[in-house]
């Protein structure tokens, strides 16, 4: 689990996804929102979270998240160890390419939908 914080969006500007749409086959996430605003996309559903909800995204579903307010988000994230690994490899990742992103989600048993 981490608590992290997401930065706003200016009003009326088209949020920034803090994670590209993925799908992770073996591990379920979840999301407990503190403070602010978070939206998902999970399948075909579109949601908004506040302070207090939690969001849970079983393993096998398309999914992406963003902050769609102008004030910070504050929120805990509930991964497996896979998971975090797959972030630790992505922020240390030298080529972010769409190749190389395929290549390193796959080695987590996860992937970026074409």
């Amino acid at each position: 689990m981490a608590e992290w914080t997401a930065e706003g969006c200016e009003p009326g500007a088209e949020p920034v996804k803090i994670a590209p749409l993925h799908i992770h086959r073996q591990d379920d996430e979840a999301w407990y929102v503190l403070e602010g605003t978070l939206g998902f996309q999970i399948g075909d559903t579109t949601l908004e979270a506040h302070p207090n909800d939690a969001v849970l995204v079983p393993r096998g579903m398309p999914h992406t998240y963003w902050n769609p307010r102008p004030e910070p988000a504050r929120y805990l994230i509930v991964m497996t160890s896979r998971i975090s690994a797959l972030i630790d490899a992505i922020h240390a990742a030298s080529e972010r390419n769409p190749e190389t992103m395929k290549q390193l989600f796959a080695r987590y048993e996860s992937e970026l939908p074409d």
